[in-house]
C-alpha cells in the first residue's frame, strides 16, 4: 500500500510568554491553524497556512474568505504558501500569474501586506531551492496587517540546515503595560517536516 503524504501545521508559543489564547480554528486536512489571543494585553491573531503544491493561490484565497471575520488589524499570517507573491520572489524573475495576482488583490483589500517585502523591497533572498529546476524562490511568507507595520522591528530570512526551506523571522515590539520601555518578541516561522510558527521571547 502506498502511504499518502499528509499536511501538518502548528503554532508553537514559548511557555515564557504570557500568551492568553481566546480562539483556535483549524481545518481537518491540516492545511491551516489560527490562534487568537493576547500578549501583555495586546491582541494578536496568528494564522499558519500550508498551501498545496497545486492551486495554492486559489486555496489561500478561499481560506482568507472563510476566515474574513477573524482578520483584523492584529493579524499575522505565516507559512509555506507554495507560491511566490512578486517577481523578486523568483530567481528566474518569472511574471506573476493571474491566480497570484488575485491573491495579492485579496490581501490588499484586507489591508494585509507582505511584511518581509515591505521592509526589504529590493531583496533577492529566498526560502526554497528547487533541485530539479535549479531555481530559488521565496514561497514562505509573513503577511501582516498594515496597522502592525509600526510594531515590526526587524525581519530576516535564516538558513535552516534541517529543512529544504529557510525560516523567516519577524521581531515585534510589544509594549508592556506597566513599563514605559518596549519589549521585543521574535516570531519564527520554522519549516521543518511540518510548518511551524514559533513565538519566542
Amino acid at each position: 500500500m502506498e502511504s499518502k503524504k499528509k499536511a501538518g501545521v502548528a503554532i508553537l508559543i514559548s511557555d515564557k510568554i504570557d500568551f492568553k489564547a481566546t480562539k483556535i480554528k483549524r481545518d481537518k486536512e491540516g492545511h491551516y491553524i489560527m490562534v487568537k489571543g493576547s500578549i501583555q494585553q495586546e491582541e494578536l491573531m496568528i494564522l499558519n497556512i500550508y498551501g498545496p503544491n497545486t492551486g495554492a493561490p486559489r486555496y489561500i484565497r478561499q481560506v482568507l474568505n472563510d476566515l474574513q471575520k477573524d482578520l483584523d488589524s492584529h493579524t499575522i499570517i505565516v507559512g509555506d504558501f507554495n507560491t511566490p507573491l512578486s517577481i523578486l520572489d523568483r530567481s528566474t524573475r518569472q511574471k506573476i500569474n493571474k491566480d497570484t495576482q488575485g491573491l495579492n488583490s485579496d490581501l490588499e483589500q484586507a489591508n494585509l501586506v507582505d511584511i518581509y517585502r515591505t521592509l526589504h523591497p529590493k531583496s533577492t533572498e529566498y526560502t526554497f531551492f528547487s533541485a530539479p529546476h535549479h531555481t530559488y524562490s521565496k514561497i514562505d511568507h509573513i503577511i501582516g496587517s498594515k496597522a502592525l507595520l509600526n510594531k515590526c522591528k526587524t525581519t530576516e530570512i535564516i538558513t535552516n540546515s534541517l529543512s529544504d526551506h529557510s525560516a523567516i523571522k519577524l521581531e515585534l515590539r510589544i509594549q508592556k503595560p506597566t513599563q514605559n520601555r518596549t519589549a521585543s518578541w521574535k516570531l519564527n516561522n520554522w519549516l521543518l517536516n511540518v510548518d511551524c510558527s514559533c513565538l519566542t521571547k
